[in-house]
């Protein structure tokens, strides 16, 4: 079973630019691409994307922002998104909410480094390792380690769930306005 175990932090514009230049030197750039991701259920359990080189539909047990998840994930050709929309909508599903982001992805320390921009909600890194049953708890403290390394603690969840609401609320005007 693929456990994704994740942290993340909101980043001000200036700490992204920093762990930017510091994932460029000491760090290995595994990929960059805009991604378009539709959370189609209140929970953001279930999600379709098109990204810049694939397109997907993924499923996240759970509880939203929390550190270990268990994930289903099924990739495609980044041209079969207006059918995994076509699908989702004729089974009953609507857009709940729709993220527009920049993510620039590096292999640093032993995990994987996410550094996104999202459209009308902010900087954020993600720091994350896929695991198993077993061995979820170790990863996550690794995680806290590498983190620590950077300088950084992660967002509370409270803050997250507070700043999801927000977006959850305004999307729509957020990311055509911007």
């Amino acid at each position: 079973m693929d456990i994704e175990v994740e942290l993340r932090c909101f980043l001000t514009r200036k700490r992204y630019e920093e762990l930017l230049a510091l994932l460029s030197r000491e760090g290995k750039q595994v990929a960059e691409e805009e991604q378009e991701t539709h959370y189609l259920d209140e929970q953001g359990a279930l999600r379709i994307q098109k990204s810049t080189t694939h397109s997907k539909v993924w499923y996240k047990a759970g509880k939203l922002h929390d550190e270990q998840r268990q994930e289903i994930e099924v990739r495609a050709r980044r041209d079969d998104f207006p059918e995994f929309e076509r699908l989702f909508k004729a089974l009953g599903y609507k857009t709940y909410i729709k993220w527009i982001r920049n993510r620039k992805e590096f292999e640093w320390n032993g995990v994987s480094v996410m550094l996104d921009y999202t459209k009308g909600y902010g900087y954020i890194l993600e720091l994350e390792k896929k695991s198993d049953e077993s061995n979820k708890d170790k990863d996550l403290t690794m995680l806290k380690e590498r983190l620590a390394e950077l300088g950084l603690q992660p967002s509370p969840k409270d803050e997250f769930d507070r700043k999801y609401r927000e977006y959850s609320a305004n999307w729509d005007k957020l990311i055509s306005s911007e």
